[in-house]
């Protein structure tokens, strides 16, 4: 189920909270609880994701960004992520979400997510987002320019360009043969 009431504290408290640039890093405190884990008492792969994606809206609305994707009537899509899991988080821990945008091409805007416990990463994430209208990504450069951000690309640092190329020459639809 989605973390719903997380959700609306999160929207909640961007509106009280400072406000961030783009280029900003988001820290969201969050505590594990029983929904959050599977059979195994950790918290759950899947639910990760789910966590991530409050990371993501609290820059974006804290930065101003989702408002800018309203007012053109734009939404989000995730079109791929990686994850790393290092370190099993139990029920009723305290944890850090941290959020930055490392970068963006012509299609894809490039979020590095982690949770922490104390200062030890338990899980990080690679997720590309694009801008989507009428069913289509938007180009970036025009997201940029509605937004506002700068009109010079930061360069992608090398992991994630290796992880773009990468995902380039992975078969999708995945092979059928078996």
């Amino acid at each position: 189920m989605y973390p719903y009431l997380r959700f609306a504290r999160v929207v909640l408290a961007s509106r009280f909270g400072p406000r961030l640039g783009f280029d900003s890093e988001s820290v969201l405190g969050l505590r594990v609880w029983p929904g959050d884990i599977d059979v195994f008492a950790e918290v759950n792969n899947g639910r990760y994701l789910t966590l991530m994606d409050l990371g993501r809206i609290d820059l974006g609305l804290r930065s101003g960004f989702i408002h800018t994707l309203h007012r053109q009537r734009w939404g989000l899509t995730v079109g791929g992520a990686s994850v790393r899991f290092r370190r099993r988080v139990p029920p009723f821990r305290k944890v850090r979400l941290r959020t930055k945008v490392v970068g963006y091409d012509e299609r894809w805007f490039y979020f590095h997510q982690r949770i922490e416990e104390d200062t030890t990463t338990c899980a990080a994430a690679l997720v590309r987002v694009g801008i989507t209208a009428r069913g289509r990504l938007v180009p970036v450069s025009a997201v940029v320019e509605a937004a506002g951000l700068p009109d010079q690309r930061p360069e992608l640092p090398a992991w994630v360009r290796a992880w773009i190329e990468a995902e380039s020459v992975r078969p999708w639809p995945p092979d059928r043969e078996t």
